[in-house]
Order: C-alpha cells, then sequence, then structure tokens
C-alpha cells in the first residue's frame, strides 16, 4: 500500500467510464443557500465554565477571525486553539465523555412540551452530549430544531446528518421525487448514478451542494460519502450507495466529493472504513463478516478511504464487521484497536476525526450491551458515539471505565479535543444559530436544480440494446411496468410523468412482488397489446 499523502483540490478531469447496470437515479432536486462564511465570533470562556447552560447566542463575546480549514492536517490558528485548551479545561470528566455522544433527533415539528422531546432537551442540558444526529425534516423545521437545542448546550453542539443523497435525505426523499413542487431539500443522484456518468466533476459538484445546504440549515458534518467498493453484487445494504466496484475510479469519485463538501464548510465523512463492500449481510440487521485477506483490502477496500484521507477528509465512520482472515478475530471494526488505531491512523496517517456507525445497529447488539460496547468502541479510539441506545448509562459507563482505571483519562482527552476542533472548523462554535428567513430564501435554487439533473441525465446507462428499441417512437403506446415492494411508493413514479410528458400514449402499472398468477395473466394479456413495454425495477 502507498503511504497515505496530503494533497490539494483532486484533479477534476473526466475519469474513466463505468458501466453499471441501472443506476438509481432522481432528477428532482430541492437546494439552500450558500455558505459565505464560517467564523465570525466564539464562545467566552468564562461562559463554557458556567454551571448552568446559556444560549449560545448569549456566548458570542468575543471574536476570533479568519474561516478555518476543515482539513485536520492544517492547524488551528493560535487563539482559536487557546479557546480549545481553555474549554477542555473547564469540562469535568462525565461533561467529556459528553462531548463524545451524539443523539438521533427527529426533525419533524415538535410542541416544546411534548415528552419524547424533553427527554431530547435533558440529554442536551443535563447529561451535555456533544451533537445531534438529525433526520427526517423539513429544512425549515430542522433548522429550526436544532436552534432550539443549540440554545440549552453549555457547549455548542456538533450536528451530523445522513445526507446522502443530498438534504433531501432528511425527507426521505418521498416528496421531493412524487411532487416536485413540495419545497424539499435537493436530492442527488445516487453515488452509483454518479459514478455512472464517469465525471469526477460530477462527484464534486453534488459534494459541494450537499455541504451548502448542511451548512444552511445548522448540520456541520455530512456522514457522506460513502467509499465502499461495491465488489459483491448481493450486498444488500450499500449497493448503490457506492461509487461503483472499480477501487481507482471509486477513489477519484470520493476524493472530488470530500473536497467538494469541505469547500462548503462542511465535513465530510469518508465510510464505512475499512469497507462495507464486498458483504450479504446488512449490518442493520447482524454482523457481517468479510472473509478477504490483509493484502486483499491493500488493492481493493482501503484504496478509496487512502484517496479520502489525501484529499483532506475531516472525519471517517467505521463500519460494524467482522474481519477475521485479515486479523485473526471477529471482532467488529468498530471494537478494534488494530483496525481503527493500527491501520487506520498509524498505516493510512488519518488525523481526524473518528465516528461509530450507529451503536443501535444488531451489528453490535447481538453480542455487546450497552455498556460494554461503548467503552470497547472508546478503548478501540473511537471519537464520537452515534445514537447509543441508552445515553445517560453510556456516559456512566465510560466515566466509570475511566474511575477503574480500564480507560485512561488521556483517552478521553484525545477525543475531545478532535471534536472541539471539528466544532471550530464547521463553524459550530462561532455560529451555532442559522437563518431561517435566510434559508426560506434560498431554498430550491435554479442552479443547484440543475446541477442534480444534469448529474441524473448523464447517469442514464444504456447495457446493450440487441433489438434497436431505444429510443422509443412518440406515436407508440407504452406500458410502464413497475416491480417494487409495496413499502416503496415513490419507486417509479418520477419516471413516469417523464415518460407521459414524452408520450401521451402511456399506461403505468405498478407490480408488487407480492403478484399472484392472476395478476400476471392479466398483466400478460395488456403487455400483448401495447408497442412496448417498459420494466422498472426497484428491489
Amino acid at each position: 500500500m502507498m503511504p497515505a499523502r496530503r494533497g490539494g483540490a483532486p484533479d477534476l478531469h473526466v475519469g474513466e467510464h463505468i458501466t453499471l447496470c441501472s443506476p438509481y437515479v432522481t432528477s428532482h432536486a430541492r437546494p439552500f443557500l450558500r455558505v459565505i462564511s464560517m467564523l465570525t465570533a466564539a464562545l467566552c470562556i468564562g461562559a463554557c465554565a458556567s454551571s448552568s447552560p446559556r444560549p449560545a447566542t448569549t456566548r458570542a463575546e468575543s471574536v476570533l477571525p479568519g474561516a478555518l480549514s476543515v482539513d485536520p492536517a492544517v492547524p488551528l490558528p493560535v487563539a482559536h486553539q487557546h479557546w480549545l485548551d481553555s474549554t477542555l479545561a473547564t469540562l469535568t470528566l462525565r461533561e467529556r465523555v459528553g462531548q463524545m455522544v451524539m443523539i438521533w433527533v427527529l426533525g419533524d415539528f415538535t410542541n416544546a412540551r411534548e415528552p419524547g422531546f424533553l427527554k431530547i432537551v435533558e440529554q442536551v442540558q443535563r447529561d451535555g452530549v456533544g451533537g445531534l444526529v438529525m433526520s427526517l425534516g423539513s429544512p425549515i423545521e430542522v433548522a429550526a430544531k436544532v436552534n432550539y437545542l443549540q440554545g440549552r448546550a453549555k457547549v455548542p453542539l456538533l450536528v451530523g446528518s445522513d445526507v446522502e443523497p443530498g438534504l433531501g435525505r432528511l425527507e426521505g426523499g418521498f416528496f421531493s421525487q412524487t411532487y416536485p413542487s413540495a419545497g424539499s431539500a435537493t436530492v442527488l443522484p445516487s453515488n452509483m448514478a454518479i459514478g455512472a456518468t464517469g465525471r469526477v466533476e460530477d462527484a464534486f459538484e453534488a459534494g459541494r451542494i450537499t455541504g451548502i445546504e448542511a451548512r444552511a440549515v445548522g448540520i456541520h458534518v455530512a456522514f457522506s460519502p460513502d467509499v465502499d467498493v461495491n465488489n459483491n453484487p448481493s450486498n444488500p445494504v450499500i449497493n448503490v450507495r457506492s461509487f461503483g466496484e472499480d477501487p481507482q475510479a471509486v477513489s477519484r469519485m470520493a476524493a472530488a466529493f470530500v473536497t467538494g463538501v469541505q469547500r462548503a464548510g462542511a465535513a465530510a465523512t469518508a465510510k464505512h472504513f475499512p469497507g462495507h463492500g464486498d458483504t450479504d449481510t446488512d449490518s442493520h440487521l447482524g454482523l457481517p463478516v468479510i472473509q478477504v485477506a490483509r493484502s486483499r483490502m491493500d488493492s481493493v477496500e482501503l484504496v478509496p478511504f487512502s484517496a479520502a484521507i489525501r484529499a483532506g477528509a475531516a472525519a471517517v465512520m467505521t463500519a460494524h464487521i467482522a474481519l477475521p482472515r485479515a486479523y485473526g478475530d471477529s471482532t467488529p471494526a468498530t471494537l478494534s484497536s488494530r483496525i481503527l488505531q493500527g491501520l487506520l491512523r498509524d498505516t493510512l496517517g488519518f488525523r481526524g476525526t473518528t465516528f461509530t456507525d450507529a451503536m443501535t445497529m444488531e451489528g453490535l447488539r447481538k453480542t455487546y450491551g450497552v455498556e460494554e460496547s461503548v467503552v470497547r468502541a472508546v478503548e478501540a479510539g473511537n471519537d464520537v458515539l452515534l445514537m447509543p441506545i441508552d445515553v445517560t448509562q453510556a456516559i456512566d459507563a465510560v466515566v466509570h471505565a475511566v474511575e477503574s482505571g480500564r480507560i485512561k483519562a488521556s483517552r478521553i482527552e484525545e477525543s475531545v479535543r478532535r471534536i472541539l476542533s471539528l466544532k471550530l472548523r464547521t463553524g459550530a462554535i462561532a455560529n451555532p444559530i442559522v437563518s431561517l428567513d435566510a434559508l426560506r430564501d434560498s431554498v430550491a435554487t435554479p442552479a443547484h436544480l440543475a446541477v442534480a439533473n444534469s448529474i441524473a441525465q448523464r447517469a442514464v446507462t444504456l447495457i446493450r440494446d440487441s433489438a434497436s428499441l431505444v429510443p422509443i417512437a412518440k406515436s407508440a403506446s407504452v406500458l410502464l411496468l413497475t416491480y417494487a415492494p409495496d413499502a416503496e411508493v415513490a419507486a417509479g413514479v418520477p419516471l413516469a410523468a417523464e415518460m407521459r410528458v414524452q408520450n401521451r400514449k402511456v399506461r403505468s402499472i405498478r407490480l408488487s412482488t407480492h403478484a399472484n398468477s392472476a395478476e400476471l395473466d392479466s398483466l400478460a394479456t395488456i403487455a400483448s397489446l401495447v408497442d412496448r413495454v417498459v420494466v422498472y425495477s426497484y428491489t
């Protein structure tokens, strides 16, 4: 393996074309505003030392001038390092451990006295959690909830979200795909679709739009890109989330996407380390076991991670996977210091922040309890624990491990320094509150919409056409058959709408994966009466 090297932006020239079967693409998009500056003010050190939290907006009492690089290899300016040192000194052991925890928050509207929301507020104020993982809500609702919780944190919160593909992921993608005028954030084409274009320019633009829109709603960390090499066609959890099956092509796309995200002032997260592509098990449901040798990892799985690190990726997310051939046991990578410290930091030279994948996933839960899993994750070298099942119990378990001597206090300080540094670099400290007025004025800009549409158009890949059936004549009668699970209600809807624009003789029928023989016979009769049958498969 070549040693990891730091460099500037990747070469944004057209890359090698990748032929992929039917990449899932979305042509409807909705955007936000461009973040103009990252740092205009910072927390007053005295406020950080206060025993009772005050709203973040009242703590901007001193100015730390200048925007910061998100790249963890770039040193912090002296003034920012002084803030970090002074703030760290005010935190108790339990508060330091709290900084290492991020909790899941639904982004929809919630009354301030709703019991579930009160529990979240309590976790921010009493447990002192370091951050939020936002999910499912409109841009305005997400931003308003983030602002509310930021105002109740002693140290401003680091906010992350699984924004793949694009910020439209927060709404599940349904409304933006089905009702283009509904006012969603941008839903970008999937990574597989971006990879199918063969253009690193498209990966860069997708990353840049993701970063701009994330920062606009108060999200600092994009849990993307997925840089797994999709070398197992039976993979149930990665598939279209990957840029493709060629490690070198995935590397080029990953580096460009990382550069785009971070040029917008957000942190990019390369995931799922050390590579989740070669498995047929979903780690949400069990522990995938990847039977590959260490030498194979050097030439396949690790290549895109090395490229992302050289591009300056601020964060890496670990995978709940076992690698018995490479490491001799079935310890999940998330809990392995040999993988996180030995491989990621020592061999690949990563200097940024590590995030676990969700601690609620069955890949860990089936073997380890709440307390043991979080303690082992910290021992292994993780900086941030994502969404532990019981927040108070998780924090208490790590505190007890330090007090009993199992974990050194210096191990906790290492992580908290990286977390506070990331908060400074992404503007979480300087600008924890975002403007809802500016956000509303900037949603759905034509420029972002045009980029998402153009990527989707370039992503369409014709594998073969031996019978010369494409393009379909406008005068032809067409049956569009959508084959998809019942729960995927948006599958095929955008395609049907676009086909009707091109041809008025389109009949759309949805076929369930549970269709019986009578339904299939009826469908065969209908198909015999049209000129062309188009099958859209979403499984």
